[in-house]
């Protein structure tokens, strides 16, 4: 099969690989086909050449595996070990080994859910980061009339900032140092921030500090101090983005004496969830249209990659499409 390998950092290479097949299935595993893969934020570091902590195999030809780094897939059911999914549904979720680059994938059927088939594959995938979003937003809750910070808006802060509006926060500032003006009335932002997390917290008035603080970016640790920074006391905060680090040091006495909450951690319970993100696209089927701003074959990940390392206003969410 044709699959995409990372030879060097930033730079792809399509090769020919072996292709899964039924037999190579464990239990509870699912082979796809797949139609569609969307490009996370925590896919970056690894294209760049960093070090990835999903990353299970070496390979002497390159940084990673065929088909690494992508984990959010769609895809046709070929072959199933898993007794709720069956051969020819169509699904979307987490590619478990991280390498959907390819024309096929073996994943943990625990990991996918059936979908709507009204939607499209380009549309359907943002099911996956949406899926993420609410299950960390749930360990949030209450937020109704809460004033929230949301610290990073590439696609995943996007999300946020949608869902928490749309559970009642009564006021959402949004902070980046992209300007999202342009589609901040779209994702429920009040007051879309066009600054860096650490220069907008130096300056930032007891009074307008957040009681939830969403830190969406990530891959550096000053970024948990930003989200400590921008709390109230009493305040609560997720750090959502992935740490790249083992140790992250912060101002423990500031958050001692704030009364701060932080929660954190990964998306359990995946297929529930799926189904949760399904429900909120069917109330929102506006949403795919403002979200997802680019469509690339994925033969072309080179360039779609680099599109998603770079962002910028009026570019979102970048999707490889597989033939159909």
């Amino acid at each position: 099969m044709w699959a995409q390998r990372l030879v060097a950092p930033c730079r792809f290479a399509e090769v020919e690989v072996p292709r899964p097949l039924a037999g190579d299935l464990a239990d509870g595993e699912v082979l796809l086909r797949v139609l569609a893969g969307g490009i996370c934020g925590s896919d970056l570091p690894a294209f760049r050449g960093a070090p990835s902590p999903h990353l299970r195999v070496t390979t002497p030809d390159g940084p990673g595996p065929a088909g690494f780094p992508m984990h959010e897939v769609l895809g046709e059911v070929l072959a199933s070990t898993d007794p709720d999914l069956a051969v020819g549904q169509r699904v979307v979720g987490w590619a478990s080994r991280f390498d959907a680059i390819a024309g096929y994938t073996i994943t943990l059927g625990a990991d996918v859910a059936p979908y709507d088939p009204a939607l499209a594959p380009e549309d359907a995938i943002m099911l996956q980061p949406l899926a993420c979003v609410l299950y960390a937003v749930d360990q949030l809750v209450p937020v109704l009339g809460c004033r929230v910070a949301v610290l990073g808006l590439g696609p995943i802060g996007l999300l946020f900032t949608h869902v928490l509006a749309e559970y009642g926060a009564s006021h959402v500032t949004g902070v980046d140092t992209v300007d999202r003006r342009d589609v901040a009335d779209r994702f429920g932002i009040d007051d879309a921030v066009h600054a860096d997390t650490g220069r907008w917290v130096e300056h930032l008035a007891e009074a307008d500090r957040a009681d939830v603080v969403v830190e969406a970016i990530g891959h550096n640790v000053a970024t948990l101090g930003h989200a400590i920074g921008a709390a109230r006391p009493g305040g609560r905060i997720h750090y959502f983005g992935v740490p790249d680090d083992p140790v992250y040091p912060f101002a423990l006495r500031e958050f001692f004496r704030r009364n701060l909450t932080l929660v954190s951690g990964i998306t359990r319970d995946r297929r529930r969830m799926l189904g949760e993100a399904g429900r909120y696209l069917r109330a929102h089927p506006d949403l795919p249209a403002a979200y997802v701003t680019h469509v690339l074959d994925a033969h072309d990940a080179q360039r779609a990659f680099e599109l998603a390392a770079r962002p910028a206003p009026g570019r979102l969410k970048v999707v490889l499409r597989h033939g159909s």
